[in-house]
């Protein structure tokens, strides 16, 4: 039976982490779902798990992380090159 690939940590999340280095072009499985992996990803990074649409926030470990700035795929790399920040810098909380 081949390695694992790629997991989520929690069951919600929109995200799932590679647990071994995975090549552009490979076909993985997440949630029974077979997807095509965009490109390499080293093993820590994420993967979308299922289709996010822009503007979508990114969960992992079922905690908000982010927003998409572009629709992204199942499979596709998520980073800095497509999504942006959610957290809120802490001068702007009221206080």
């Amino acid at each position: 039976m081949p390695a694992v690939a790629a997991m989520k940590l929690s069951p919600d999340d929109n995200v799932a982490v590679a647990l071994r280095p995975l090549a552009k072009g490979e076909t993985i499985t997440l949630d029974g779902v077979r997807c095509e992996v965009d490109r390499d990803i080293a093993v820590g990074h994420k993967l979308a798990a299922r289709p996010i649409a822009s503007g979508a926030t990114i969960v992992k470990y079922n905690c908000p992380i982010g927003i998409a700035t572009q629709a992204i795929a199942p499979g596709a790399y998520v980073h800095t090159h497509n999504v942006k920040s959610g957290y809120l810098p802490t001068y702007t909380l009221p206080t």
